[in-house]
């Protein structure tokens, strides 16, 4: 199974193998035993699992946890196609501002593991994209943070017409969010990583 680190630092990208025949194909979109030689450590105890089914133009994110406990995660295009961004909104981070934009689904059998305190989004390319989300820790509602996508600084160069929650159209932006406190401390996302 390739891996590859991300701009972000943690970040990992993992390309699984498919095995495919005439019944249709096979794949292992995350192992855990190379999850854990990569990083150094174990990947984190499952805590729950989630699913979003969007249509084509659907923008999700720009989305974080705050620490403590914050989350970390594991992401997959399981159906369908989308431009995934992993961006590093923790202060104090070597790669602070720092985004990387992949495809995922589509045949590129490919997950992501995202460390605690780092930003999540996607743009779904095709009806009917399915992400699929393993994550250390459950929903809590007052440590969930969004970031404006539009906004310059962040530089994710997004089309134009996406489709956004009110969350998303009403976030601040990255220098708003820094100002008054909302993003998560390089040192305190470390100190929680499994």
């Amino acid at each position: 199974m390739p891996v590859r680190s991300l701009a972000v630092a943690g970040a990992v990208e993992f390309t699984a193998p498919a095995f495919a025949d005439d019944r249709g194909s096979f794949t292992t979109p995350l192992d855990a035993e190379v999850l854990a030689a990569e990083l150094g450590r174990p990947l984190f105890p499952v805590a729950q699992g989630a699913m979003s089914r969007s249509r084509r133009g659907v923008f999700r994110g720009v989305h974080y946890t705050m620490p403590p406990p914050g989350r970390a995660k594991y992401v997959w295009c399981a159906h369908g196609r989308c431009l995934d961004i992993v961006l590093d909104v923790r202060v104090g981070s070597p790669t602070f501002g720092a985004h990387e934009v992949l495809e995922l689904g589509g045949g590129a059998e490919r997950g992501l593991y995202l460390p605690i305190g780092v930003a999540h989004a996607f743009l779904a390319l095709e009806d009917d994209t399915v992400m699929t989300y393993l994550l250390s820790g459950g929903y809590i509602p007052e440590n969930e943070r969004a970031l404006d996508p539009g906004d310059p600084d962040l530089g994710l160069r997004l089309p134009g017409g996406l489709i956004l929650s009110e969350r998303d159209t009403g976030a601040p932006t990255l220098a708003e969010a820094l100002e008054r406190g909302l993003l998560p401390r390089y040192a305190d996302c470390l100190a929680l990583e499994p």
